[in-house]
């Protein structure tokens, strides 16, 4: 009876190394930049994606630069409107510099995009 009891809480103990091994590798893989596999859609298809769903079908990209891992960066529009809006995309996410969460979308634009272009000085008084 005790050389069955040993085998069972050596099987238990085995198991449960290898879920704790499994649930460190998905961990590695979700949070890694460059992780293994195929990405998805590319970058600009991301945004543009994502611009559309927040700013409609006539959504465009002005201007789109990379940062940090799979951020990019840049200026959104609507076709046909002189306004264009600073954004930081990630793969999941889309903040643009007019929500509601200035102090955020700065921070994201300091550490993930340290080269975001500035909008020209006079950009508010042309678009009056």
């Amino acid at each position: 009876m005790s050389a069955r009891r040993i085998r069972t809480e050596r099987m238990i103990a085995v198991l449960g190394a290898a879920v704790l091994m499994l649930g460190g590798l998905v961990l590695w893989r979700v949070a890694s930049d460059d992780a293994v596999g195929p990405i998805g859609e590319a970058g600009s298809t991301r945004v543009l994606r994502q611009a559309r769903e927040q700013l409609g079908p006539r959504a465009e990209v002005r201007l789109l630069e990379a940062g940090a891992g799979r951020t990019l960066c840049g200026y959104v529009g609507v076709r046909g409107q002189r306004e264009a809006q600073g954004f930081v995309s990630r793969p999941n996410r889309m903040l643009l510099a007019n929500d509601p969460l200035p102090d955020e979308f700065n921070a994201m634009v300091r550490s993930d995009c340290p080269s975001f272009p500035a909008p020209p000085k006079n950009a508010a008084g042309a678009a009056s």
